[in-house]
């Protein structure tokens, strides 16, 4: 039986280290203290047990529980990411322990009248009568992808403890800068050597993905002309007008707040700007690849008839493209994704097999060879003050793991 006083222990014992990622960074890890938390996880895997813990110049993190078994298994892995978004302050995290939720409102931070309600959030009510474990309201939790870190040391360190549960070699591998897009760029899969890997950072209990979006970034920077406002009549060109002109003219209904499913979007996440010079910066996602294309295409064109009116090039956009769909690599073997069906089915758990809005490392890494399909993790709100995890979906999570492990060497048998 998992411990649920080890779970909530090491899990609140990860988020309160800030690992903020910056996409400003050029450097990898972006944030010198993402080492704070990879140098923990390198000794507390050697502390487990765990054979072969590596952490290299990246921060990158590498470790093996050896087989049990005597015939030939495949090699699986389980990867997470220990930064936390940008898109909210990681620092000073002080995690909130709700025993037996009643279903009401919690109240996360009485001083600013921050609320957690399930007339907002309806998934609490899923969870009503277990332990969530929240912000106070001022900062993320940090269960992307913390919570993923808390079950795979979890689910090895239980493994490990019990050898009558048998298992091929199993890989783990810990990751910096997924939250910018760039968690997987330095990632060794051939040292890593699994056949095939799951990341744990999806979020509610059931979560089982193997498509995500096709995503892409464009800095759009816009040109104009400073001129002293009395003698400007003809002179002057604000760039925040032509900005405001941009943001106009793309498709209003295609953004986040608007869509779900399948559905892709433009996503205008930072502006800064002044007369002389604004800068917008997108994300681009769609699932379809063609439809992923011609939202790009959509941006330059946009670009081009603006600089045609005004007769000049006032406007400059670059676009790069950032990850892709991993449904092209994972369908060509979608026995591992049947394996982690059938494991949340052996453990009563319902699986919610759907499309991810947004992306994994495993999207990458499964261009990178690594087919890498995504596990729920347990969390919920993630990037905001509203996040939670439920200690019993972790220790879910971490039962997944240990079954996933289990059915591929039953499988397996010679």
């Amino acid at each position: 039986m998992i411990s649920k006083e080890q779970i909530i222990k090491r899990f609140t014992g990860y988020v309160t280290i800030d690992t903020e990622s910056d996409p400003a960074s050029e450097t990898t890890p972006s944030t010198e203290k993402q080492w704070d938390l990879a140098n923990k996880l390198t000794e507390e895997l050697k502390a487990i047990g765990m054979q072969d813990v590596s952490i290299d110049n990246n921060a990158y993190i590498m470790a093996t529980l050896p087989s049990n078994v005597s015939h030939d298994v495949p090699t699986i892995g389980f990867i997470s990411h220990f930064d936390t978004s940008p898109d909210f302050t990681g620092a000073n995290v002080k995690p909130k322990i709700i025993e037996n939720y009643n279903g009401k409102d919690i109240i996360l931070n009485e001083a600013e009248n921050i609320v957690l309600s399930p007339d907002y959030f309806e998934d609490l009510l899923q969870y009503k009568g277990q332990t969530l474990i929240t912000t106070n309201g001022t900062t993320l939790l940090g269960a992307d992808d913390k919570a993923g870190i808390c079950e795979i040391v979890s689910a090895m360190e239980y493994l490990i403890k019990h050898p009558e549960i048998k298992h091929g070699t199993i890989k783990v591998g810990f990751t910096p800068d997924e939250e910018i897009g760039r968690g997987a760029h330095k990632f060794d899969v051939e040292k890593f050597g699994a056949d095939w890997a799951y990341t744990m950072d999806g979020s509610q209990i059931g979560e089982l993905e193997y498509e995500n979006f096709n995503a892409a970034g464009a800095v759009v920077k816009i040109k104009g002309k400073i001129v002293h406002p009395g003698y400007a009549k003809d002179k002057m060109i604000n760039s925040m007008y032509i900005a405001t002109e941009f943001i106009n003219s793309l498709p209003r209904l295609e953004t986040p707040e608007h869509t779900e499913g399948y559905q892709g979007f433009f996503h205008l996440h930072n502006m800064e700007g002044d007369v002389e010079e604004t800068t917008l910066q997108y994300i681009i996602r769609d699932h379809d690849m063609g439809h992923f294309e011609a939202r790009k295409e959509v941006m330059v064109k946009l670009t081009n008839e603006l600089n045609a009116q005004y007769g000049r090039e006032v406007i400059t956009t670059v676009i790069k493209d950032q990850y892709f769909n991993m449904k092209e690599k994972v369908e060509p073997v979608m026995h591992i994704v049947d394996i982690a069906e059938e494991a949340m089915k052996a453990l009563d758990i319902t699986p919610l097999i759907k499309a991810i809005r947004g992306g994994t490392d495993g999207s990458q890494l499964s261009y990178m060879g690594l087919p890498c399909p995504n596990i729920f993790a347990g969390g919920h709100n993630f990037h905001g003050r509203y996040e939670y995890v439920p200690v019993e979906s972790m220790i879910k999570a971490t039962e997944v793991i240990c079954k996933i492990a289990e059915l591929t060497a039953l499988k397996n048998l010679s």
